[in-house]
């Protein structure tokens, strides 16, 4: 699907989505495909569908097969594409082993998040003339710019070189636009942050029906994260001591971290004290795969991904329950060296091969099989949708996008990973989980963000910002001077003045 395709379904909400209740009710925009934007935006019900619409693409995280989870993962060194075997998913296949080209690079990493700027860039421009309250267009407004700048954080630090869009265009236009400068992108979306923040509430109280939208502590959070990106380490820090606090107390935002690390995967737990920006799923929508990834999946999909083939418990055994699965993101020999021996262990890998020998239960090999799983997303039989659709693809985990936890160690890493405060920081990252303090370095935080955040689609952007992807991911074929972003999709080159990035 080219870029040009999907201004329409863009303009005309032709999707459905759940993703502000925690009640996670099915939100059925109806009819599907109309009315066209032309007649839409004529009440405040109307503005409110279109918000839905904006966050729906938030999803990407982890819906779909073509999901930033797996694939981020993928492409790291704790984890490999696995599947069922090297031709299983060409896209995340190419980014494991670093064969990805225009051709093979999934067009949904730039679709999907291009029409979710485009989705907010038409509510944007509608929201001044729609009759409602003055209050409500004022957040809904703020919710629509930062949303923008996060679909475009994604895109700028996936392929770096895209075209900047802040307002709808024409269809025919599309052929005649250029990427704009990544700085220029940049700005966009610090201008689209700090203009929304003050008009955010603080924090969601409304936790049945507003969970999962922004708030001033998770735009301070994202805009924290802009600027480390950007290397502007100072106001980095100040964004994220504002919304960390005091490290290991109760932040002014409400934010604290959970007691209990394996807590944080608990279906039970959503949107908990440490969650500062989280994508809801649900096991309600009836998800089939006539309709899998086509802007009404609401289940989650990594789940199933990261789920062991055949598995099965051997008679009277106490092995856990796993549900099936496709065998996605086998855990590398490297992460399981990490992370052996860590209190997070246990809730992060899932040990078949040691299951196995013990003749606690079996499981099918996939490709690149290692005999160890991502457990924070292992699908168990009990969460099984009992509702219609595919059930394997109606799993209801939440994802974050942003923990405190991570936040932590980025402000601990943007003081320059020196200090009594980051060390402080470090230090309640490893309090959580029994650790001892060990002494605060780039190092060390690096470490840690990858026990502590293992598989939750941060290490390879970690690698590559920190200027260690070449050398750690050498030996699964990363090239210096290309890896460090995607080609962009072979559609989006034909007929457009867009140009491919380099050494592509």
């Amino acid at each position: 699907m080219k870029l040009k395709t999907i201004l329409y379904p863009a303009v005309g909400l032709l999707m459905t989505a759940s993703l502000l209740s925690c009640s996670k009710e099915y939100i059925e925009l109806d009819p599907l495909g109309q009315p066209l934007v032309d007649n839409y935006y004529s009440n405040e019900s109307e503005a409110y569908s279109g918000l839905v619409a904006t966050y729906d693409i938030m999803g990407k995280q982890s819906k779909s097969f073509e999901n930033m989870i797996t694939m981020m993962n993928a492409g790291s060194d704790d984890f490999f594409a696995g599947g069922g075997g090297p031709s299983d998913g060409i896209g995340i296949q190419s980014f494991s082993n670093y064969s990805i080209d225009a051709s093979t690079i999934p067009g949904s990493f730039w679709n999907d998040y291009f029409q979710g700027v485009f989705r907010t860039n038409i509510l944007l421009q509608k929201l001044p003339d729609v009759p409602m309250d003055e209050a409500l267009r004022t957040r809904f407004t703020a919710e629509a710019k930062a949303l923008r700048a996060y679909y475009y954080f994604e895109l700028v630090r996936l392929f770096r070189n895209v075209p900047l869009f802040t307002e709808p265009i024409l269809t025919s236009e599309i052929y005649n636009i250029e990427q704009a400068d990544p700085e220029a992108v940049y700005a966009q979306i610090e201008t689209d942050l700090t203009e929304a923040l003050p008009d955010l509430p603080s924090r969601i109280t409304d936790l049945e029906n507003e969970a999962g939208r922004l708030t001033q502590g998770s735009v301070q959070a994202l805009l924290g994260k802009v600027y480390l990106y950007e290397d502007k380490n100072q106001m980095a820090a100040q964004q994220f001591a504002e919304v960390n606090g005091t490290p290991g107390g109760t932040s002014k935002y409400g934010y604290k971290l959970v007691d209990n690390f394996a807590d944080l995967f608990s279906l039970d737990n959503e949107f908990n004290s440490e969650s500062i920006l989280e994508v809801a799923a649900t096991s309600l929508a009836n998800v089939n795969y006539d309709i899998w990834g086509g802007g009404q999946n609401e289940g989650n999909t990594v789940n199933q991904m990261v789920g062991p083939r055949g598995y099965s418990r051997t008679a009277g055994s106490s092995a856990p329950d796993y549900a099936g699965g496709w065998s996605f993101n086998t855990v590398t020999q490297g992460l399981y060296d990490v992370l052996n021996g860590d209190p997070r262990f246990d809730a992060t890998i899932a040990d078949l091969k040691a299951l196995e020998a013990a003749g606690e239960a079996t499981y099918t090999p996939g490709n690149k099989d290692t005999g160890y799983f991502l457990k924070k997303f292992m699908p168990l039989n009990s969460e099984k949708s009992t509702g219609g659709g595919n059930v394997e693809l109606n799993y209801r985990q939440n994802v974050y996008i942003i923990r405190l936890a991570d936040t932590y160690l980025m402000e601990a890493e943007a003081l320059g990973a020196s200090g009594a405060r980051a060390q402080a920081l470090l230090d309640a990252v490893r309090a959580r989980v029994g650790l001892a303090p060990v002494p605060v370095s780039m190092d060390n935080i690096m470490l840690e963000r990858r026990r502590e955040l293992a598989g939750e689609g941060h290490r390879w952007f970690d690698l590559v910002r920190t200027d260690r992807a070449a050398s750690v991911l050498a030996d699964r074929g990363f090239t210096a001077s290309k890896n460090e972003i995607l080609p962009i999709p072979l559609n989006e080159l034909e007929n457009t003045l867009i140009v491919q990035n380099p050494n592509y």
